[in-house]
């Protein structure tokens, strides 16, 4: 769910606003305000309010410039949300090229540059003595820090996005780019927290606590893009292969379906998968939803063959599939497990969602019990806060083999 309030959209962009931003709009205005107070104290607080609000349009239409460019190259943008730190557009997925993702990243501040000598232009058609051309000045002047600022090449900021576009162009693996933006903004937010402590322990500088909030904010970022970089590669690189059991059973498709339920059924605690074959081919898979529903005088006359759901008829992913692509047919099929089939149409193995954690767990060398793997299985559903399904998503295209530019 969205978290904040809903302002309304733009281009189909829905708007919201963090409970955040009400704060620091706040106190925007108290500082700005006495930047004004030549003008009578309500002209002083209207103008600190004005230019407060002024810069979240700046903001806001640094986000647009982003957003436009993704909706461009068919990238859905989720939401464009102002908050305490100035705003974030939800986009779906990431660009196909590094070219691509280079447009997206450069869009917001070419947008904070082109308000900069834009509004440098209309002010000089103003009275220099007016209020209307100090708020235009000093609207100008935050553009050109709001673009600059952005530019710092380090993620989560627009320059770390270029950073990470032209490290991928060199390189060819955006992941590589991706990481090598991210320390840069690791060291970045714990350089700036340290200027902004050092500022008020020095020189008493209380303005130094915003630097070091901005440095904290980016540090933490930076990590997460970290994390979830590795959690990307992880979805990219292990195969089904790698991550299928042997989970199931095969039975012969002659059997009836009295002998099957006597032989396999009767006294399991837990029914396996079952794989009907015969003459050396597996036929397919034994439904045995299918079987309780069949009336018991049935049993003795009717085979397996009556209750198998063919292989041709199965949703199924090679064994060179990525996790990205099981995760996704599981989840569009809602299935609680997927076939693997061999290259040469023979099953291969079996894959459920404790066995994608598995797998990722061991890829990132991260410890996980058994018994939790078994509770993964049991309840069909992935661990709260392991965005598998969100990550396999977004990346159904933006990772698959395209040409870079």
């Amino acid at each position: 769910m969205q978290a904040g309030w809903r302002i309304g959209s733009l281009f189909g962009i829905p708007l919201f606003v963090d409970s955040s931003w009400f704060v620091i709009v706040l106190l925007f205005t108290v500082a700005n305000r006495q930047d004004y107070s030549q003008w009578g104290p309500t002209l002083s607080w209207i103008a600190g309010l004005a230019i407060a609000l002024l810069l979240f349009a700046s903001v806001l239409l640094h986000e647009l410039g982003h957003s436009l460019v993704a909706q461009s190259q068919g990238i859905r943008v989720n939401s464009i949300t102002l908050f305490l730190f100035g705003g974030v557009a939800s986009i779906d997925e990431e660009s196909k090229t590094p070219g691509q993702a280079f447009q997206v990243a450069i869009a917001g501040p070419m947008v904070s540059f082109s308000l900069f000598f834009i509004l440098n232009l209309v002010v000089q058609f103003l009275p220099t003595s007016s209020l209307i051309y100090s708020l235009i000045q000093e609207l100008a002047r935050i553009n050109l820090v709001l673009g600059i600022f952005n530019l710092i090449p380090g993620l989560p900021l627009d320059g770390g996005q270029v950073l990470k576009a032209i490290i991928w162009k060199l390189t060819g693996d955006r992941f590589t780019g991706v990481r090598w933006a991210a320390k840069t903004g690791q060291f970045l937010g714990i350089l700036a927290i340290s200027l902004g402590l050092s500022a008020v322990l020095f020189a008493k500088s209380y303005g130094g606590l915003w630097i070091a909030l901005i440095g904290w904010f980016v540090l933490q970022n930076a990590g997460s893009y970290n994390r979830l970089t590795d959690l990307q590669e992880a979805l990219v690189k292990i195969k089904a292969v790698d991550t299928m059991t042997r989970e199931f059973r095969v039975v012969d498709a002659d059997l009836t379906l009295r002998q099957f339920a006597d032989e396999y059924l009767i006294g399991a605690d837990v029914v396996p998968v079952y794989f009907a074959a015969s003459d050396g081919r597996y036929r397919g898979l034994v439904s045995v939803e299918a079987l309780r529903i069949i009336e018991r005088s049935q049993w003795d006359i009717q085979k397996l063959h009556q209750i198998i759901q063919p292989l041709n008829e199965l949703i199924t992913v090679s064994e060179k599939a990525s996790l990205v692509e099981v995760i996704n047919a599981m989840e569009e099929k809602e299935l609680r497990r997927i076939t693997v089939l061999s290259p040469a149409g023979a099953v291969a193995g079996m894959i459920d969602r404790g066995d994608v954690v598995r797998s990722v767990a061991n890829y990132l060398k991260v410890p996980i019990s058994e018994a939790s793997i078994r509770s993964i299985k049991e309840e069909g559903i992935y661990p709260p806060g392991l965005p598998l399904v969100t990550l396999a998503k977004t990346m159904t295209s933006s990772y698959s083999n395209h040409p870079e530019s």
